[in-house]
């Protein structure tokens, strides 16, 4: 994502830790954090429910109940209210800031979406719309993408109408995202297995090293399984193949590094593990249903 060129121009640089810069409206607001200088064990903690998207560089997120994660580019967090945030930012340098966006949202303007939703349109199989898991962590798609660009330049501008123009552009946000969490390729169960869970750890391993060469063989022995058998209980568990696991893991990543232009389409197949730019083009495609090289020039225009 990219700040409007007059953000710079008005901002107040005033801590080199999480320098924080807000723009707040009638039931929304958002906050651009920059962090000039590495830092470690930074708290954070919003009174409403907030979605945070990084725009520039690396952090590590510490959250409650739940596993630390590097934190990228591209990719978003959705956050409950009072949720206590410990940061590292490994990074951060004065010539090189990390930034990052976190837009909170009151909670009755989440219900006023989820009943527009329940009354427009429902879940096929009947369930209603209902509020989304918090500590989501997923990777903006293009639509989210460009959504978020747009309310970065509509809350630096100073416009009469403001107002209206972010709640439109949120409430679409909003839809968005809880279609996103309902689509998630990996089931509850799956997400709740303990750490001592065979295919809990395989899953864990291959979060971790997703940049490695992952082979079935490789996975099964770590799962402590015949071949077979861990590829019929992997494919039970998740609705999913290994090999279709991995590949997803790996787009999410490309999707992420394509937001970046000061990365080659050769260097981001090459840090997700693909060995061939054609193979990597092939699977893009098939999930994104265009292109890496389509969805970079629609990412950084």
């Amino acid at each position: 994502m990219l700040l409007p060129e007059h953000f710079y121009t008005d901002r107040k640089l005033e801590d080199l830790v999480e320098n924080k810069t807000s723009y707040t409206l009638e039931s929304s607001a958002m906050h651009i954090f920059e962090t000039h200088k590495r830092a470690e064990k930074v708290l954070l903690q919003f009174d409403q429910p907030v979605l945070a998207s990084m725009i520039v560089g690396k952090k590590v997120m510490h959250l409650r109940e739940h596993n630390s994660f590097d934190f990228l580019p591209g990719e978003s967090l959705i956050l409950p209210s009072d949720e206590i945030m410990c940061i590292d930012f490994p990074e951060a340098k004065q010539n090189n800031p990390t930034r990052c966006l976190a837009i909170a949202i009151a909670q009755d303007k989440i219900k006023d979406v989820l009943q527009l939703m329940n009354e427009t349109m429902p879940k096929h199989n009947g369930v209603e719309w209902g509020l989304m898991d918090y500590n989501f962590h997923f990777t903006n798609d293009l639509g989210i993408y460009q959504i978020l660009q747009r309310l970065l330049f509509l809350f630096t501008e100073n416009h009469a109408s403001k107002d209206l123009f972010v709640n439109n552009m949120l409430r679409e946000l909003i839809v968005r995202i809880l279609q996103a969490n309902s689509n998630k390729i990996y089931t509850d169960e799956t997400l709740s297995l303990g750490p001592d869970n065979r295919l809990a750890f395989v899953i864990e391993y291959i979060r971790k090293n997703i940049r490695e060469h992952l082979t079935i063989e490789l996975l099964s022995k770590k799962a402590c399984m015949s071949e077979s058998h861990f590829y019929r209980v992997f494919k039970t568990e998740l609705g999913i193949s290994p090999v279709d696991f991995i590949n997803k893991e790996r787009i999410k990543l490309a999707s992420s590094l394509l937001q970046n232009p000061a990365k080659t389409i050769k260097d981001v197949f090459i840090e997700c593990g693909f060995e061939s730019r054609s193979y990597f083009n092939r699977i893009f495609k098939r999930t994104n249903h265009i292109t890496p090289k389509e969805y970079r020039a629609k990412a950084t225009t």
